[in-house]
């Protein structure tokens, strides 16, 4: 018998690891979730949430991500995929994803954009990517912190500085001033820290669990105990029109498309190179809040951060050249 007649065929490599798929589709979810920031903005007017409303931003919220996730797991069942019958630890770790990823994750996220506004809250997300790239480096071995994605995240960074820096600065004194509060910035922060670990952690699940099925999960668990603690507290969501019902589906629609091919992407990547494309979201974002909520978006600071953060994506997910 020959060489050839016994020798295994070659593994094709997925489509998803294409360059120009994974740009198109990365850029396709950071599309969706830069226009998050005006239609969660534009809901809580629709849907008359005042700022200091939080049980009512969390019902909010949970009815996005339960009919987000159950969307999600009706398609994984149309499709033949497995759906149900999974054992206890799986099922474990589809909640813990569930309650960070999701409730823990969009608790200071939705607080904190109540408290400033759609342009800065696009810019400071982006702080996620940092945060990605840093726990990429420790937790796997082809994934460590080059030269390039260390000026990445560096030029990436100063680009959320800038954008905090406070209005009529004078002298050193002024310079160094920021307008920055952990109600606002600082909860969007910590919402972008908290996903970037457990996008990592995700990434693990999805090794054995097909990714749109996880993701469903999660964001039906999430979004339950969204709605479980929203209500709790005492929210509510009234005010249901045309307008609010429609803005509320294209909410659900974004969550579980956006977050779906996310998860396909991390599982056929690295998780540097995928993460990266966040500092996509605050170009989007900063575009949509300002067409959408009237946002002033030619400001210098950010204007300045906004190609900050575009630089930042390009050095992190450059290819070395090869020797």
């Amino acid at each position: 018998m020959s060489a050839s007649a016994t020798s295994v065929p070659p593994v094709r490599p997925s489509p998803l690891t294409d360059r120009k798929t994974v740009f198109l589709l990365a850029s396709f979810c950071c599309l969706l979730w830069g226009s998050s920031y005006p239609a969660i903005k534009g809901g809580y007017a629709l849907f008359g949430i005042a700022t200091d409303d939080i049980a009512s931003k969390l019902v909010f919220a949970g009815w996005r991500f339960a009919l987000a996730g159950a969307v999600l797991l009706a398609y994984a069942a149309a499709s033949g995929k497995r759906v149900g019958g999974w054992p206890a630890r799986t099922l474990g770790q589809f909640a813990l994803l569930g309650l960070v990823q999701t409730t823990l994750q969009y608790v200071f996220f939705y607080i904190g954009l109540a408290h400033t506004t759609g342009v800065k809250s696009s810019i400071m997300n982006a702080t996620g990517t940092f945060f990605s790239v840093l726990l990429a480096h420790w937790i796997y071995a082809n994934d460590r912190l080059s030269y390039g994605k260390a000026i990445g995240c560096v030029v990436g960074f100063a680009g959320v500085m800038v954008v905090n820096l406070a209005n009529g600065m004078e002298g050193l004194g002024g310079l160094l001033a920021l307008d920055f509060t952990l109600l606002g910035e600082g909860f969007v922060v910590i919402a972008a820290a908290v996903l970037a670990g457990a996008s990592i952690y995700g990434k693990r699940i999805s090794e054995g669990v097909d990714p749109i099925v996880m993701t469903g999960w999660q964001l039906a668990i999430g979004g339950a105990a969204l709605l479980v603690l929203g209500y709790a507290l005492g929210g509510a969501l009234t005010r249901f029109t045309p307008a609010s019902t429609a803005l509320l589906a294209y909410m659900v629609l974004l969550s579980s498309l956006a977050i779906s091919i996310w998860s396909l992407l991390l599982k056929h990547n690295r998780v540097s190179l995928i993460t990266a494309f966040n500092f996509m979201v605050p170009v989007f974002g900063a575009l949509l809040s300002a067409l959408f909520l009237h946002e002033t978006i030619l400001e210098w600071r950010n204007a300045i951060a906004l190609v900050l953060v575009c630089a930042g994506i390009w050095l992190v997910t450059r290819e070395p050249r090869a020797p």
